[in-house]
């Protein structure tokens, strides 16, 4: 959240930190949805960020935490170490899973999520990743039931052969053989 000055006008990260004698790259000045230091703010008892309506508290503290830590060179080096880290063990763990019967692609996406917060190919490749999860599913929603219904049964069989597979090869418990072997002799 904005503070705000005894004249009832907010104070932005960006105002905050050039006051400490941080100095603010131009880089992070002009990123999207951050303001100007230089921009007019409404007065006391105005919405603040007019611009940014429905936008969750949290969201804001956040942003605002971000900038404050980029603002000064040293936690700007540190975040992206620690970001580049914790996506790099969430996507690994991902990767690991994706085999497995599991949220595997989930982690993926949520590391690419934790990237996506230093990293501009991390934003690319999510906004990408999302439109297309989006128009898949809105797709999906627009066919039959016989064709969703397909689709379902497409992937109940998909998931059942990696569960298969995953319990023949990684702990040698062949379910199959079993079942048949079952059916034989009952």
């Amino acid at each position: 959240m904005d503070r705000v000055t005894p004249l009832g006008r907010s104070i932005t990260a960006t105002q905050a930190t050039e006051k400490r004698g941080y100095g603010v790259s131009n880089e992070q000045r002009s990123k999207p949805g951050r303001p100007d230091s230089d921009t007019r703010v409404p007065a006391a008892g105005t919405a603040l960020n007019a611009g940014r309506r429905g936008r969750p508290r949290w969201r804001e503290r956040i942003s605002t935490t971000l900038a404050l830590i980029r603002a000064n060179p040293t936690g700007r080096v540190a975040l992206k170490i620690s970001i580049a880290l914790a996506g790099a063990l969430v996507v690994t763990v991902g990767i690991a899973l994706i085999p497995l019967p599991g949220p595997g692609w989930l982690l993926v996406i949520a590391g690419l999520g934790i990237w996506a917060v230093e990293f501009h190919w991390a934003r690319r490749l999510l906004t990408f990743t999302r439109r297309h999860v989006h128009n898949w599913t809105e797709w999906v929603k627009r066919q039959s039931l016989s064709v969703r219904f397909a689709i379902g049964l497409v992937g109940l069989v998909f998931v059942s052969t990696v569960v298969w597979l995953s319990l023949k090869y990684s702990l040698g418990i062949d379910v199959v053989a079993r079942v048949l072997h079952y059916l034989a002799t009952h």
